[in-house]
C-alpha cells in the first residue's frame, strides 16, 4: 500500500537522496451527470481514495528531471527554454508546469518521482490526478503559502488542451483539487462553481466496477456526439436566441422540435436535457438519503446514456444488468465518457460481498475478463501528505 514513507523510499532509491516532500491527489467517479459538461450542464463527481503520488525536491537550476516509478522511464526539460510535446506521460507533467508558469504562477526546477494506484485508462481521471498532484507539488515547492487551487485546476486543463491533445472540460480538475472527504462535488460547468453535497449513505457505499474495457475520448465518436449537441442547439437559437447551451433548454422547448430534428441528433438532445435535470435532483437525493431515489437516476441515466446518447457498449450493459433489480443493490450506471471503462454503483453494505461475486464470475465468464471491483468512498482532494 503507498503511503508517504513507501514513495519517500521509491524517491531515495531512484534519485539516491531523500525527498524532501511528498504531495498527492485523487482520482474521481462521476455519480451521475455524462456528456453534460461540454454543454454548460451539471455533474456529480467525488474524489476515489487512489490517488496519484509526487515525491520531490527542489533544485537550484530551471530543470525539471523526472522518473515514473510505475513505467521505470525517466524525462527531462530545461524550463527556460521551449518545450516540447514527448507524447508520453511526461506532457502531463511538463505540459502542467508551463501552463502554470503561464498563468502566472512560478515554479522552479526540481526532481520528481511519480506513482499511484489510481486504475489508467478506466475512466477515472488518472491523467487530472497526474496533473493536479504535479502542480500542488511544484507550487508547494516554490512557496510557502497555500496554492491557488483553481488555479491549478485551470492548469491542469490547459496541459490537457495544449501538450495532451484532449478537449475536456474543467470537471476532473476541480474535483481532484477541491474534493472533501465526505461530499460530492455539483459542479456546475457553466459558471465553473461547486457546491459541496454531503452523502449521506446509511449504511450503503459506492461500488466501482472496472470493465477492464479501454475506453478513448478521442474517437469519432465521442467527437461526432460533441458536434450533434452543437447542431441541436444551433437550430433552436435561430428561433430562441438566449439559448447558448443545452443547458438552457427545457423538456418542454426540446419537445417542440421532435419531429422538426433528424431522429438521432433528437436522442442525442434529449440525453443532455434530461441528464441536467436528473443530475439536480440525485444531488438533492443524495443530501437526503434518499438513496432509492438516487439510485433510480443512476439507472435512468444509463438507459439514456445507452439508448439515446449510444455511448455505452455490451461490457458496460452487462454490468449494470447484471445489479439491476439485485437485492441490495438502489441503482447502477456507467460512469465516463463511454466505450469502456467503469460502472458505479450505489450497494448496501451487506449485499456488497455478493453482488461482488457473483456480477465478477458471471462477467467473467461472458466476456473472459475478471473486472476490477472496489468499494470507495468520497475523498480528500490534492494535499501534502
Amino acid at each position: 500500500m503507498l503511503d508517504r514513507n513507501s514513495v519517500s523510499e521509491m524517491f531515495r532509491v531512484a534519485f539516491g537522496a531523500a525527498a524532501s516532500r511528498v504531495f498527492s491527489a485523487p482520482g474521481r467517479v462521476n455519480l451521475i451527470g455524462e456528456h453534460t459538461d461540454y454543454n454548460d450542464g451539471f455533474v456529480l463527481p467525488l474524489a476515489i481514495q487512489h490517488r496519484t503520488y509526487i515525491a520531490a525536491c527542489p533544485r537550484a537550476d530551471r530543470t525539471l528531471r523526472a522518473y515514473a516509478a510505475d513505467l521505470d522511464e525517466w524525462r527531462v526539460t530545461d524550463l527556460s527554454k521551449q518545450g516540447t510535446r514527448s507524447r508520453s506521460w511526461f506532457d502531463y507533467v511538463e505540459g502542467t508546469a508551463r501552463s502554470l508558469e503561464a498563468r502566472g504562477t512560478l515554479v522552479g526546477g526540481a526532481d520528481v518521482l511519480v506513482t499511484g494506484d489510481v486504475p489508467r485508462g478506466a475512466g477515472l481521471s488518472s491523467s487530472a490526478a497526474l496533473e493536479v498532484a504535479t502542480g500542488f507539488a511544484l507550487a508547494r515547492l516554490a512557496n510557502r503559502s497555500e496554492p491557488d487551487r483553481m488555479q491549478i485546476a485551470f492548469a491542469g486543463q490547459q496541459a490537457e488542451h495544449e501538450w495532451v491533445g484532449t478537449k475536456c472540460g474543467l470537471m476532473d480538475q476541480y474535483i481532484t483539487a477541491f474534493a472533501k472527504p465526505g461530499n460530492a462535488i455539483l459542479f456546475d460547468c457553466r459558471t465553473l462553481q461547486g457546491s459541496s453535497v454531503p452523502l449521506a449513505l446509511g449504511t450503503a457505499a459506492i461500488l466501482v466496477l472496472d470493465s477492464r474495457v479501454k475506453h478513448d475520448l478521442a474517437t469519432s465518436a465521442y467527437n461526432e456526439r460533441r458536434a450533434q449537441c452543437e447542431q441541436g442547439v444551433r437550430q433552436i437559437a435561430s428561433e430562441h436566441p438566449s439559448v447558448r447551451a443545452l443547458r438552457d433548454v427545457s423538456p418542454e422547448l426540446l419537445a417542440q422540435y421532435e419531429r422538426r430534428f433528424d431522429p438521432t441528433l433528437y436522442r442525442r438532445c434529449r440525453h443532455v436535457v434530461g441528464e441536467n435535470a436528473r443530475t439536480l435532483q440525485a444531488a438533492d437525493a443524495f443530501g437526503r438519503g434518499d438513496l432509492k431515489a438516487a439510485g433510480a437516476l443512476m439507472l435512468e441515466s444509463h438507459v439514456s446514456l445507452a439508448r439515446d446518447y449510444e455511448v455505452s457498449c455490451a461490457a458496460l450493459d452487462f454490468l449494470v444488468d447484471g445489479m439491476r433489480d439485485r437485492q441490495g443493490v438502489y441503482g447502477a450506471r456507467m460512469t465516463g465518457g463511454g466505450f469502456g471503462g467503469c460502472v458505479v454503483a450505489l450497494v448496501e453494505s451487506e449485499a456488497m460481498a455478493s453482488v461482488m461475486q457473483r456480477v465478477s464470475a458471471s462477467y467473467e465468464e461472458r466476456f473472459g475478463l475478471a473486472p476490477q471491483v472496489f468499494v470507495t468512498w468520497a475523498s480528500e482532494g490534492a494535499r501534502e501528505d
